[in-house]
């Protein structure tokens, strides 16, 4: 196992990338639906997605299980493409797409974006590995193009058709051509503190597609198909998502400790900010395998935990991918040491706002910790977890309070056609947040060079 810290990082990362899509190919044949695997991933292919649809729901927890493999190895295909260097941002893109591969995305809505990603790589005379990030990241608008592909222009649903096909494709090329000079800008607008860059311009692109196409065209924006079923959030598996979480998880910390980890390499990565960081290229692979597992775990731990605070069954198709999403930063700056601020704040931020909805005379408070909505937000939240890193506890949980109340309000601008909903909320807060915490306060390096210069006098 030792001699896997010998390859070259881009070798190692597609090995990661096609060991996490193959542990959700085989797990999807040991479902207890898995005889309905394949008509449910038909079912979860040809049927819109706006967020948020539970796959479980839709499709059946084999075909969600199948969905998110196969995703995941057509994107660890798109890394293998002659110029890709897999890295730290591609880890994000694949685990997060991995991750929306139970709630609103599938091979056939990924793809137009993907086209218009190569056409860009043609027209600038680019490898197409060299653009492979883009190609990942472009699909966060994949529920655009489903709803584009079988009910567009009208709010019902259709199914194949010529305008539909026509629509989504020329749409897809449209937004995958433009994109990679969006994700080129977007670090510049929240400065490092959004791990989720590529929510600016897809998250703008949807708000505008959403304004013209429907707003405007339509007068109206449809909602989620077959809501009784496809957006049902009764559909939940406890033991399904958990056996699953917890052996892949348990295997990466495994596979750490064969490779070398230690506790104190460990203990190195997690004093980092996360703020600007590969942990692939500045720790090494093992220490990243055990941020893998431990992170994961404790992503698990807090769902569960939320869901007993609200004494439900939390686990459906979108807490389960948001557990992929979330932990989609693990190589590029989140850990627990920056992270569990965030998710007190969080935790903070929904006490309280109950409190008050019930002092106010409120009934039946919906964003209790529990709910879809702020598991769901909690996610993206974390790409927020370079300010607690840098500036501290407290300004981590007061960044994740400002998303909690935001996030909610979000989906009204793109109607529901941005899968990075909560990471565009993050980059929304950074730019009301960071201007402040540079003008007023100081970071922890500044703090503690402070006392060291006072206590040498």
């Amino acid at each position: 196992m030792k001699k896997l810290n010998n390859l070259a990082e881009s070798s190692f990362l597609r090995l990661f990338f096609a060991f996490v899509s193959l542990c959700f190919v085989i797990a999807a044949f040991f479902m207890p639906d898995s005889s309905t695997m394949f008509t449910g991933l038909w079912k979860i292919t040809t049927g819109t997605c706006k967020i948020s649809t539970n796959y479980f729901a839709l499709g059946g927890y084999a075909a969600t299980f199948l969905n998110m493999g196969l995703v995941g190895l057509f994107c660890t295909a798109l890394c293998c493409l002659p110029g890709a260097k897999p890295n730290n941002v591609t880890t994000l893109g694949v685990l997060l797409t991995i991750g929306f591969g139970s709630w609103g995305m599938n091979l056939l809505n990924m793809i137009p974006t993907v086209l218009g990603v190569m056409l860009y790589a043609l027209v600038k005379k680019e490898k197409l590995g060299a653009v492979s990030n883009a190609m990942l990241y472009s699909t966060g608008i994949a529920p655009l193009i489903s709803d584009l592909l079988f009910r567009y222009p009208g709010v019902e649903y259709i199914g194949f058709n010529w305008l539909g096909l026509g629509l989504g494709l020329f749409v897809g090329l449209i937004i995958g051509f433009f994109l990679p000079a969006g994700l080129a800008h977007a670090p510049n607008i929240h400065k490092g503190y959004d791990h989720y860059s590529a929510a600016v311009p897809i998250g703008m692109t949807a708000f505008f597609l959403r304004a013209v196409l429907y707003n405007v065209m339509l007068g109206t924006t449809p909602g989620a198909q077959g809501l009784s079923t496809m957006a049902a959030l009764d559909v939940a598996s406890f033991a399904n998502t958990n056996i699953f979480c917890f052996v892949v998880f348990g295997l990466c910390v495994v596979f750490a400790l064969l490779m070398g980890c230690t506790p104190k390499d460990y203990w190195n990565l997690m004093k980092d900010s996360g703020h600007g960081v590969s942990f692939t290229t500045k720790y090494g692979y093992a220490p990243f395998l055990m941020n893998v597992g431990l992170y994961g775990l404790m992503i698990v731990t807090y769902f569960n935990i939320a869901g007993n605070i609200d004494g439900r069954n939390v686990w459906t198709g979108m807490t389960f991918g948001i557990v992929f999403c979330m932990l989609a930063t693990c190589n590029s700056g989140s850990h627990p040491g920056n992270v569990w601020p965030i998710m007190a704040g969080y935790m903070i931020t929904s006490f309280l706002f109950g409190w008050i909805f019930r002092l106010l005379g409120g009934e039946n408070y919906g964003l209790t910790i529990g709910s879809q909505s702020i598991l769901i937000g909690l996610c993206y939240a974390n790409g927020l977890s370079p300010i607690s890193g840098k500036y501290g506890v407290f300004h981590g949980m007061l960044a994740a309070g400002l998303h909690y109340l935001l996030v909610t309000a979000v989906p009204d601008m793109h109607g529901g056609f941005c899968l990075y909903n909560g990471g565009f909320t993050a980059a929304l807060i950074c730019l009301i947040f960071v201007p402040q915490l540079e003008k007023f306060c100081k970071t922890k390096e500044e703090r503690k060079a402070a006392r060291l210069a006072k206590n040498g006098k």
